[in-house]
């Protein structure tokens, strides 16, 4: 058998790539929720985005990787191949690739990071430092990596020829029932309404969110070519396209086009052409953003009051909602022109929808249970949530800092 080589141009732009989504998390998340975050809790959010990082850092090339994309076990999980990445060489290339495994490695680490970064948003305000930590652990060995394996490591969603390109289900569904789950466990903040205590901190993370999706999306092509190239552009058209029209939904509702808005907007269109970005095209795009940017705003501003559940920065509304979005128009979008791997309903393939159905059902599903477990667990064992008296000063009671301090003069 011909030994596979190492392509320079593949390796480069997925190191380039890695960088790009590394930097999702920090500081682009941490800024963006940090800003939306009250004033004496925003060290917390931002420390939450960056614990979960580093300790993501050192599971992932432990065993969660080896989990996730190891030899397939009765297509649920990998097996022990990758643990601690013993025996793997520098010019050992990953399978259907022409880059390294190491490298490989290192750009589905960044992906496992930032999702349980996510799941933070739904918890500030009220959940101990220490079991946030314990928490970034075990969910990334007990649900990210099965998902991941699921979809992305031959596992019986693949079989079942579930699409999706770059995370809809296996990062932001996943992140958003998490979220929604931890938001249950958790029980409801002792104040209610968040200010955002920096916008301009959200905006800049926003935008910094925008520039490393590229890595996120068109890295996932997992090579330099037309098809990066296209899903590069599909993720720019479907970001814009969602952020005007959160920003016109606000406008018409509620007569202010707000900064947050348009921000959460960018995000949410982000999220929804994450599984579609290899498969659409620019039309699909388009409708993708339209989607994104109306669905998830009445979800964040009429659900959520309405249901009345607790996710503080509105994981679940944008990263759940529009993660289900993305992946069910995968499957009535996807144009076999732009990607021979996925035909969608109106390239004549229906059973697509099924498919995208069930893999966004099975993902939500298993996700919203066992993160529920693991909260609960994680409580009866070290205690979940800070006191009450605590919430109002968590940076000072958790960290011991604060994140401005004014002189006297001021």
């Amino acid at each position: 058998m011909e030994k596979t080589l190492l392509d320079s141009g593949d390796t480069a732009w997925l190191l380039t790539s890695s960088a790009f989504v590394m930097l999702m998390t920090l500081p682009a998340l941490a800024l963006f929720y940090g800003g939306l975050a009250r004033v004496k809790a925003i060290l917390n959010v931002m420390g939450m985005s960056f614990a979960a990082y580093a300790i993501t850092s050192v599971v992932w090339v432990v065993i969660s990787f080896s989990l996730a994309f190891g030899d397939d076990i009765f297509g649920i999980i990998g097996d022990m191949k990758f643990f601690l990445l013993s025996g793997v060489k520098p010019d050992d290339i990953a399978s259907g690739t022409k880059i390294p495994v190491f490298l490989y490695c290192a750009f589905q680490l960044t992906f496992a990071a930032i999702t349980v970064a996510l799941v933070s948003g739904s918890l500030i305000d009220r959940i101990k430092f220490s079991s946030w930590c314990v928490f970034v652990i075990i969910w990334g060995i007990l649900v990210y990596a099965p998902i991941a394996h699921w979809v992305w490591g031959g596992g019986f969603l693949a079989k079942l020829g579930a699409l999706d390109f770059a995370g809809g289900t296996v990062v932001h569904v996943n992140a958003g029932m998490a979220g929604l789950a931890g938001a249950l466990a958790l029980g409801r903040r002792k104040k209610q309404e968040i200010l955002p205590n920096n916008v301009p901190f959200v905006i800049t993370g926003a935008g910094l969110l925008w520039f490393g999706w590229f890595g996120f999306n068109a890295g996932s092509a997992v090579a330099a070519s037309g098809l990066a190239s296209s899903a590069f552009l599909s993720t720019n058209t479907a970001t814009a396209v969602a952020s005007i029209s959160w920003m016109l939904t606000e406008w018409i509702l509620r007569k202010k086009p707000t900064l947050v808005g348009l921000s959460s907007g960018a995000v949410s269109g982000l999220v929804a052409i994450t599984p579609a970005s290899g498969y659409v095209d620019v039309s699909g795009a388009i409708l993708i953003g339209v989607l994104a940017g109306v669905i998830p705003f009445f979800a964040v501003a009429y659900l959520k009051p309405a249901l009345k559940y607790d996710d503080a920065l509105d994981v679940f509304g944008i990263h759940g909602v529009s993660g289900a979005i993305g992946a069910i128009m995968t499957g009535i979008l996807a144009n076999p022109h732009i990607n021979s791997a996925g035909t969608g309903l109106i390239y004549g393939n229906p059973k697509q929808v099924i498919t995208q159905i069930i893999a966004t059902a099975v993902s939500a599903s298993y996700s919203f249970i066992m993160s529920f477990v693991i909260f609960k667990t994680i409580d009866v064992i070290i205690g979940l949530r800070v006191k009450e008296d605590e919430e109002v000063e968590i940076d000072k009671v958790i960290h011991g800092e604060s994140a401005y301090h004014l002189s006297e003069s001021e």
